[in-house]
């Protein structure tokens, strides 16, 4: 009987396994970098063990490590988790030699299926493993690594000319992520849906299908909405991937938790792949079929039997994952202070953070995942849209704007989407539409916090009060009064304004408005400001061209050839920052001459930071 488990991983996963290890009464032992030292799944932990390392990054990649913390803390088992050494068959073995148990399928499984060359080998597929056996006619392909996912070491070539510039970046962000910088290339198949099947399999030679799930809505091929069940599939499509699934998994003895992926294409399943482990969006399985999956995991670790036939399905479930990210800006990551997140009462929320913590730049950008479960898919499509909509994030930009527009455009309503969503709608659905009272909130808001004996008299009472803030990247200006009667603004009726809280009438109607501040920093319901100082600090601006860190990273490459005095092209690459264990491009924003390059790689950089400085050719 397990007593004891060490989570081999951090944030939200292994919050929500040490929930179930709680439920069952058994003891939780977490790790952590030195980043993660005051992290959410250190302190909910019963005992924690630090992991010294070379980089945070590289911290959860040591599985001697892990394995000698598991020993010291006295655990009896280790959850893998998702993501670092999940998939990774030498550690699933060195846990099991250690005298541990291993909450995972036997280490022969995870290595038939973990890279993904040898897994489409197993399954009759045979991918192009050699780039140079690439042609025009094969294009468009897809670089992929061989270990891992989460979209890390992952990039579409449409031209020749960019596969080994594609090849590079895949193999640098696989050692990053996953300690394995093997990739493969395979065709690329446009606008499929993203269709995978969970399994659970005993000691017994019992294989549950669990139902399907799309996962189609992604960006950088990392899922951002998953659901469940798939929907407008044929019942002769579902069990034809309940069939592969089952298949894949007796083909190499499964046992525990997974996942087979799939891409679905005029009605044709395309295998893609099987996850040895649990997945990020195993909550909407967890909601129709009425299971908590780590305690299953648990139980066959521990070699009880499943009943001979799964539970039944019912109703539908859809998950989002809140990112802190700028989906407008490149999907650019997002860090610092989470201030404040909650949701709406009777939504599922799974998380590594709490109120305070601070996001860094060594991890994935995911704040949380938010599950809504009902009837129908409508019901539920509606009920985590709304839920969304009203839930109170302060801190970073986050994708929450993004998630609600998605669920409620008329291709995911209808249940056409396909993994091209965002290539195709990204721009109207960052299409930035604030609310056009916030900022007068804000500035009433503040207004009212000095609004003393004296703190509204002005020698010109007939010129208004001004206040600046920016809103999604724009500059908004606002005006108001302090009278007699308390402070007013035109076209609008001040009802109340107060630090905390401000009430505005307008054509009879009156709303609210709650006020947050940190800093510059307002919130204002969902509406996030930045007050502007009313004299710019002219020592902050940069020349023309300058090209600024849009985050916190470490430069690891420069464009071959690049100084001073070059020519180069808009968009064309200079260099590459490495943040959250992804990579991104820096380009020009126009065509001219490089005129300054401070930046070398191997530097790390703050959010802000001058990387290079591109003059414009004159007109």
């Amino acid at each position: 009987m397990i007593t004891s488990v060490l989570v081999a991983n951090r944030g939200e996963i292994a919050c929500r396994v040490f929930r179930t290890c709680r439920q069952w009464g058994i003891r939780t032992v977490a790790v952590h970098s030195d980043a993660d030292a005051n992290a959410l799944h250190a302190r909910e932990a019963d005992a924690a063990v630090r992991l010294p390392g070379a980089s945070p990054a590289d911290t959860y990649l040591r599985g001697d490590l892990i394995v000698k913390a598991a020993v010291a803390a006295g655990a009896d088992a280790v959850h893998p988790g998702y993501g670092f050494l999940s998939e990774n068959a030498d550690f699933a073995r060195a846990v099991r030699d250690a005298g541990l148990v291993w909450i995972g399928p036997p280490p022969e499984a995870v290595e038939a299926m973990a890279s993904k060359t040898r897994a489409k080998e197993l399954m009759g597929i045979a991918p192009l493993t050699d780039p140079t056996g690439v042609t025009e006619a094969d294009l468009p392909v897809l670089v992929k690594a061989a270990a891992g996912g989460g979209g890390r070491g992952m990039r579409v070539v449409r031209r020749l000319a960019d596969l080994d510039a594609a090849l590079t970046a895949a193999r640098a962000e696989a050692t990053s992520a996953f300690g394995d910088g093997e990739v493969f290339v395979e065709p690329y198949l446009e606008n499929g849906r993203h269709v995978e099947v969970q399994i659970l399999a005993d000691t017994h030679g019992t294989v549950w299908a669990l139902g399907t799930r799309d996962c189609s809505l992604q960006r950088r091929h990392q899922k951002v909405i998953e659901e469940a069940p798939a929907p407008g599939l044929t019942p002769e499509l579902t069990a034809e991937l309940h069939d592969l699934a089952v298949r894949a998994a007796r083909a190499v003895h499964y046992v525990g938790a997974g996942t087979v992926e799939f891409l679905v294409a005029d009605g044709r399943a395309h295998f893609l792949e099987m996850n040895t482990r649990l997945q990020v969006e195993h909550p909407v399985t967890e909601a129709v079929f009425g299971i908590d999956l780590v305690a299953l995991q648990l139980r066959v670790a521990e070699g009880h039997a499943l009943e001979t036939d799964p539970p039944r399905a019912r109703g539908h479930a859809v998950e989002a994952r809140l990112y802190a990210e700028d989906p407008a800006n490149g999907w650019a990551p997002q860090t610092g202070r989470l201030h404040r997140l909650t949701v709406p009462d009777g939504i599922r929320l799974d998380t590594g953070y709490t109120d305070g913590d601070d996001i860094g730049v060594h991890y994935d950008p995911m704040l949380a995942k938010a599950v809504a479960h009902a009837p129908t898919r409508a019901e539920a499509v509606r009920r985590l849209a709304g839920a969304l909509e009203r839930t109170v994030i302060h801190g970073p930009v986050t994708n929450r704007d993004l998630l609600v527009r998605s669920l409620r455009h008329e291709e995911f309503t209808s249940g056409r989407m396909d993994t091209g969503f965002y290539d195709r709608h990204l721009t109207d659905l960052t299409r930035s539409a604030p609310d056009p009272l916030a900022p007068l909130a804000a500035a009433l808001s503040d207004a009212s916090t000095r609004t003393g004996r004296f703190g509204g008299w002005r020698n010109l009472p007939s010129q208004p009060q001004v206040k600046r803030y920016a809103v999604a990247g724009e500059e908004h200006e606002v005006r108001y009064h302090h009278t007699r009667d308390g402070l007013t603004a035109d076209g609008v009726h001040v009802v109340h304004a107060g630090p905390d809280r401000v009430v505005l009438e307008t054509d009879g109607v009156q709303r609210r408005f709650d006020i947050a501040r940190y800093g510059d920093r307002v919130h204002v319901n969902t509406t996030a400001l930045t007050a502007l100082p009313r004299f710019p600090d002219p020592t902050t601006q940069h020349a023309p061209g300058s090209l600024l860190a849009p985050m916190p990273g470490t430069v690891v490459r420069v464009a071959e050839g690049l100084t001073e005095g070059t020519t180069v092209q808009a968009g064309q690459p200079l260099l590459w920052l490495e943040a959250m264990k992804m990579e991104h491009k820096i380009t020009a924003p126009v065509t001219g001459t490089l005129t300054e390059l401070p930046v070398s790689p191997g530097r790390q950089v703050e959010m802000g930071t001058l990387l290079a400085v591109v003059e414009g050719d004159a007109e």
